[in-house]
């Protein structure tokens, strides 16, 4: 079994590209928001991600959405697990953070 680990950025963040040859079964995306609120201060922390899982050759948009604007509160994690995904060779996944910036991704996967 592989990982692979990504600090989400505002905007579109690829985590995981199949390589050349490869198909890698996906078992288990969690994001999670690492921000810690500091009770002197207002801020909640929350922040909203949109997961994408996108064929070789295709750019990312509605179609290839799997989670759509998912808030996630401060401390919380996010888990992708109830279903396995085979990708194929230059297929990719990609999330898409907003601010602020707290968003950390691990994605689990097998060569089959």
């Amino acid at each position: 079994m592989a990982i692979a680990n990504s600090l989400i950025a505002s905007g579109d963040n690829t985590i995981l590209v199949v390589d050349a040859g490869k198909r890698y079964a996906i078992t288990t995306i969690l994001v999670c928001n690492t921000f810690t609120p500091n009770p002197i201060h207002e801020e909640d922390g929350q922040t909203v991600f949109d997961l994408h899982i996108i064929p070789q050759g295709q750019a990312i948009g509605d179609r290839n959405m799997v989670v759509r604007s998912l808030v996630l509160p401060a401390g919380e994690t996010f888990t992708f697990d109830s279903e396995k995904i085979v990708l194929e060779e230059g297929d990719y996944i990609v999330i898409a953070g907003e601010s602020p910036e707290v968003l950390a991704a691990t994605v689990s996967y097998l060569e089959v």
